[in-house]
Formats: C-alpha cells, sequence, structure tokens
C-alpha cells in the first residue's frame, strides 16, 4: 500500500468550517490521505460550533482573534503562523475555501512554500473588485496560484476559463449543500424565546457585510419597517452580527419591537431549523442564497451585485439591493402573490446534489497519484 498523502485543510470563518465540514469528514474516511485541520481563528465562537455540529476537532489553531482586528492584521498573522504550520508538516495540498482573509492567506502562504492548492468554491465572480470587498479580489487572487479549481457551477467553470487560470478545473457542485442535507435530515428545532412559529408568517434576515455598513443598513432597517407596518400577521427573526457596527443600528431600531426577535447568532443546526420554517428570506449572506433553495424558500438579496447570479436565473433568488422602498415591495410581491411565491419556492436549485465532497476526494486523488 502506497504512503499516505497529507492534506491541509485550512479554515477561519463559521461558512468555511461548514462548507469544509463534508471535505474533511470525507478526506478523514479515506484511509490514503492524512488529513490535518488547520484553524486561523479569524472567527472563535462561531466556529467553535460547527465543529462541534460536525464532530469535527482541530490539528493546529493559529488564534489570531483580537479586538478591532484589520485586515491587514489578519492577513498578516493568518500567513505567518500558516507558513510555520506548512513548513512542519509539509502537506501535499492544502485545501482552501471560498474567499475570506483567512482563504487568501493559506493560498498565498501554500504559494510561497510551492505547496499545490485546491481551492473550494472556485470562479465566484461579482466583476467588481470593491464589492463585495474584500471578497471579490481574495478570490480572483486565490484563482491566479491555484493547481486544482474546485467550481461549484457551470458559471464558475466559465468564469475561470475566461480568466485564464492555470491548473485544473472541475465542476463539483457546491460543499454547502451536501452540509445543508445532512444537518436538514435531522429535523433540527429553532427555538427562540418569544416565538411561536406558528402565529406568524416568519421572515429569516441577516445583514452584516461591509458593503452595507453605514447608510444602506439605515436604508434595510427602513424597509423592515415599513414590511411590519403593512403587515400584521409577519414577523422578523435577525441573527445579530457580532460587530457593533452592524448591531448595534438595529438593536436601536428593533429591541423592543414585539414582532422583531433580535437573536445571537444561531448555531448551524438552529440556522437550518430557522430556514426550514420561515416563509422567505432576506439577507447579504452569500451563503444562503445557496441553502435556502435547497429546502423550497425564496430568497430577497439585500445587496447591489452577488456573486451567485445562477440563483438569480434560476429563480431562487432575487437581487433587490438596500433601497427601502423596493425592500418593501419585493417583500409585499411574496407576501400577497402565491404564484410568485411558489414561483421562487418551487425553482430548483443550481448549486449542487450533495455529492461535492467524494468529487472532491476523487479528484484529489488523481491529481496526486
Amino acid at each position: 500500500m502506497s504512503a499516505q498523502k497529507t492534506i491541509c485543510i485550512t479554515l477561519g470563518t463559521r461558512p468555511e468550517a461548514i462548507k469544509l465540514a463534508p471535505v474533511i469528514q470525507t478526506f478523514q474516511q479515506a484511509s490514503d490521505f492524512d488529513t490535518k485541520v488547520i484553524l486561523t481563528g479569524q472567527h472563535r465562537e462561531m466556529v467553535a460550533q460547527v465543529m462541534d455540529i460536525f464532530g469535527l476537532s482541530a490539528d493546529e489553531d493559529l488564534d489570531i482573534m483580537q479586538p478591532n482586528q484589520t485586515l491587514s492584521d489578519i492577513t498578516c498573522r493568518s500567513l505567518q503562523g500558516l507558513e510555520k504550520i506548512f513548513q512542519k508538516i509539509q502537506p501535499q495540498l492544502v485545501i482552501a475555501q471560498g474567499d475570506t482573509t483567512t482563504a487568501f492567506a493559506a493560498a498565498l502562504a501554500s504559494f510561497y512554500q510551492q505547496i499545490p492548492i485546491g481551492h473550494v468554491e472556485a470562479g465566484l465572480r461579482t466583476n467588481n473588485i470593491y464589492n463585495p470587498f474584500p471578497e471579490e479580489a481574495n478570490r480572483r487572487l486565490i484563482s491566479q496560484i491555484t493547481q486544482l479549481h474546485f467550481a461549484p457551477t457551470t458559471l464558475a467553470v466559465e468564469n475561470l476559463k475566461n480568466s485564464g487560470v492555470t491548473g485544473e478545473i472541475h465542476h463539483t457542485g457546491n460543499t454547502v449543500i451536501d452540509a445543508l442535507l445532512s444537518v436538514a435530515d435531522k429535523n433540527p428545532p429553532c427555538d427562540v424565546e418569544g416565538l411561536n412559529w406558528g402565529q406568524y408568517r416568519v421572515l429569516l434576515m441577516t445583514v452584516h457585510r461591509r458593503e452595507n455598513w453605514g447608510e444602506p443598513l439605515q436604508d434595510i432597517i427602513k424597509g423592515m419597517q415599513l414590511i411590519l407596518d403593512r403587515f400584521p400577521d409577519v414577523a422578523i427573526i435577525l441573527p445579530l452580527h457580532r460587530n457593533p457596527t452592524v448591531r448595534n443600528p438595529i438593536k436601536q431600531a428593533f429591541d423592543n419591537h414585539e414582532r422583531v426577535f433580535l437573536t445571537e447568532p444561531l448555531d448551524y443546526q438552529e440556522l437550518v431549523g430557522a430556514i426550514k420554517r420561515c416563509f422567505f428570506l432576506l439577507t447579504d449572506s452569500g451563503g444562503l442564497q445557496e441553502e435556502a433553495p435547497s429546502l423550497g424558500k425564496p430568497v430577497l438579496v439585500l445587496r447591489e451585485t452577488t456573486e451567485r447570479p445562477e440563483a438569480v436565473t434560476a429563480g431562487t433568488a432575487k437581487l433587490i439591493g438596500t433601497n427601502s422602498d423596493t425592500i418593501f415591495k419585493s417583500a409585499q410581491e411574496l407576501l400577497t402573490n402565491k404564484n410568485s411565491y411558489e414561483e421562487m419556492a418551487g425553482a430548483i436549485n443550481p448549486f449542487g446534489d450533495g455529492k461535492a465532497g467524494d468529487r472532491i476526494l476523487q479528484i484529489t486523488r488523481n491529481y496526486l497519484s
């Protein structure tokens, strides 16, 4: 039997943990790989929750998290810490996911050590370098030094081809669907104090992106107020981001509203439970645009651009921006027009079949053999 190949799988944020959990599990079950899980600590508690849910543990943890850290802080500390770990472990391949600062630092640290890089969820593009910021730049930079591009959709494959990147391009589907379906099958609860899910049409809302800080967030809040004023049978559950730039304005606006349920960030099981039970979603999250359609829930995207236009094309999501009137009218359409709602709820999710982790394993095996 040939010697095991050592793989380092790096992650730093909750979305990375969710989308890499099926990959980690698949590689750990393969006897021909020695799989090391490396955390940067870009997010701390939220990553720990996901690791617990999927029964995972870290082999190394840089623990870089500091109050008020900047993008430069995250990049530099991750880059230096990962360099030492890669020198010690000497993996045959490093796997990074998505477009976070952790993913960029992992790819760059790998490149400096001349270690091949596998990029999960490669090929997403908005073609606006500053929107989303810094994600659009991160994923483009990662693509330039990647050997194995694991593209979630056919459009992502085309984006990579059109970018003229080197390395192998593979259409795998999105690993987030693997994770979602494994958790949704267990029908997880989402218990929110004071909320009777059967009493209201509950909208699940999340907002956190940098481009929505400040005035756009105030517009989103106004849109929420218009929805609540017009529809007394609607409640909103809004898990608050930990960043006070986002958290404080929302708390100020809705702390005392009887139909707005502000919670701490939901763990992944609770989030899946909330998606299953809600009427539809309003969000600036990328992952929720992929996940919600698998559970038959329409998504209104609170952004001016999206790197997941497949969802818009498929009809599972609608890009509505942050204008308060547009938010209200888009929500009103789904709340009053049964045909519009059912058309979005019944559209086919373009992001995969739940077998992306298996494909990534086999592609990696072929590449390293």
